[in-house]
């Protein structure tokens, strides 16, 4: 408790009794009695061969009781272990190469490192570090390459995560950075750290190649990433048609079904071969395992075929669709729960172009808009 504040009052003994009131407040000096500490208590890190001068091996972490006048900044020093000054231990905690290291020379070093604080008088702590010195890098970075469809609505794309690249090295201490060619940078970014790719606003439809590449420090691996980009037509959501699938979720649909499903549905719907199949979202349906997928198919002179068309050749073509996927049900309408006796029930459908849904799998990622239904009776 770093401080008390105190009412006291004087009462006299008159009649009536008079009194009067006072606030002292007293501050609880702090006394430098609490060492540093290190989290944990000792280290172990490894570097490899033939790495720069400079390169940071470890990160100390310490942390004191006292208040912080009593505690950081931190004085860090090398007390044994580095005669030779191979190591450098900057105000930060950062201990770094001051040399290129060879296997060959040492394999290991182990140095007495000490940390006061700013206290007076000073209280201090120790901590043991082994630095293990390993071979350089000597296997190449893989990765897989990466396809990503983007669907959106015309000029409105909001930008976002689009997908994550995944690469491996078998070498266990080797650290993946990720970077992106400088002229691609102004529509696309990539995190160096993570992998994850970024597109910026506004979007314009078509097929962007981005020239993508991981490094270990020693081998940099090009990865072929393919951005396709479709924006949708107004008149496209008023002809289009759901199929439902059960048990599957939206990423298992992406990975492992997606492609195949598209090409049964194209050989199922397409009356010629110039006919386009767009997929325009696929979205789990709420409180189940099902999930809707969303499309439409524009005629090769740019008309979309009518919902009902399209849901008879469905109907026709529906056992060899279930080759590939389980079918729950096809819908055009959806008004299930409407009760409109002879009346009729239409259905509405607005999407959301700025809640984009992202599915990423190791080499397909599919980024779509939010769809909603309405539904309502009609004379």
């Amino acid at each position: 408790i770093s401080g008390y504040s105190l009412v006291i009052q004087a009462r006299d003994s008159g009649t009536p009794p008079l009194s009067s009131s006072v606030t002292v407040n007293v501050d609880i000096s702090d006394v430098n009695d609490n060492s540093p500490v290190f989290t944990p208590a000792n280290y172990t890190a490894v570097i490899q061969e033939n790495k720069p001068v400079g390169t940071s091996i470890l990160q100390l972490v310490v942390t004191d009781k006292d208040s912080f006048h009593n505690g950081p900044p931190f004085t860090f020093t090398i007390l044994t272990g580095n005669e030779e000054e191979e190591f450098t231990l900057d105000p930060h905690g950062i201990l770094r190469s001051a040399v290129i290291f060879k296997h060959m020379v040492a394999t290991e070093y182990v140095l007495c490192v000490q940390a006061k604080d700013s206290g007076r008088p000073q209280q201090v702590s120790h901590t043991y570090v082994q630095v293990r010195v390993i071979e350089e890098s000597i296997h190449k970075p893989t990765a897989i390459p990466l396809e990503i469809f983007i669907v959106t609505m015309e000029d409105d794309f909001p930008g976002g995560v689009i997908g994550k690249i995944h690469a491996t090295d078998q070498d266990v201490y080797d650290v993946l950075t990720y970077t992106l060619k400088s002229e691609q940078k102004s529509l696309f970014k990539v995190n160096s750290h993570d992998g994850k790719i970024i597109a910026l606003g506004g979007l314009d439809n078509g097929k962007y190649v981005l020239n993508v590449s991981v490094s270990d420090g020693r081998f940099q691996v090009p990865i072929d990433v393919v951005v396709h980009v479709e924006q949708l037509l107004q008149e496209m959501l008023q002809n289009t048609v759901t199929i439902r699938f059960e048990n599957v979720s939206p990423e298992d649909f992406v990975g492992l079904h997606m492609h195949g499903f598209r090409r049964t549905l194209r050989n199922a719907v397409l009356s010629q071969k110039q006919d386009s199949l767009h997929i325009i979202s696929i979205q789990p349906v709420a409180g189940s395992n099902q999930l809707d997928m969303l499309f439409a198919v524009q005629m090769h002179n740019s008309g979309f075929y009518k919902p009902a068309y399209l849901i008879q050749k469905l109907s026709n073509a529906r056992r060899h669709l279930e080759n590939v996927i389980r079918i729950s049900a096809i819908l055009e309408k959806n008004c299930s729960g409407l009760d409109c006796q002879e009346q009729h029930c239409e259905q509405s459908l607005s999407i959301d172009s700025h809640s984009l849904m992202t599915y990423s799998t190791a080499r397909i990622s599919f980024v779509c808009p939010r769809f909603y239904r309405n539904a309502r009776c009609m004379c």
